[in-house]
């Protein structure tokens, strides 16, 4: 799953809902689940995520949605093995960009 965020320090959980199709409670419950995810808060108790943390959601997304772990499943996984997912996750992602520009040069020709 691509991300379509621009680049900031911060994300308001809105925009970070919108950009991965969920519902803003889901991206709650997530930081309830996952230690991962410790987002920062402002005086409001507004949730402000970093980009660390967007990773950290994409890869959640990608054990939780696509490969289809449950949640336990996916914690563990985390702990155990999260350099290595962490590391093939990002090549899936650069493979999928790469695709995505040469299917854009394929359709100028």
């Amino acid at each position: 799953m691509h991300v379509d965020l621009p680049e900031k320090r911060y994300y308001g959980i809105g925009e970070v809902a919108k950009a991965f199709g969920v519902n803003t409670s889901l991206i709650r419950f997530w930081e309830k689940e996952f230690d991962v995810l410790q987002p920062k808060k402002n005086a409001k108790g507004n949730r402000k995520f970093t980009p660390q943390d967007i990773t950290n959601l994409q890869l959640i997304y990608h054990l939780v949605k696509e490969r289809g772990f449950t949640l336990e499943g996916a914690k563990i996984h985390l702990k155990e093995e999260k350099q290595k997912t962490l590391s093939n996750f990002e090549v899936v992602q650069k493979l999928q960009k790469v695709r995505a520009e040469l299917l854009k040069i394929k359709e100028q020709l």
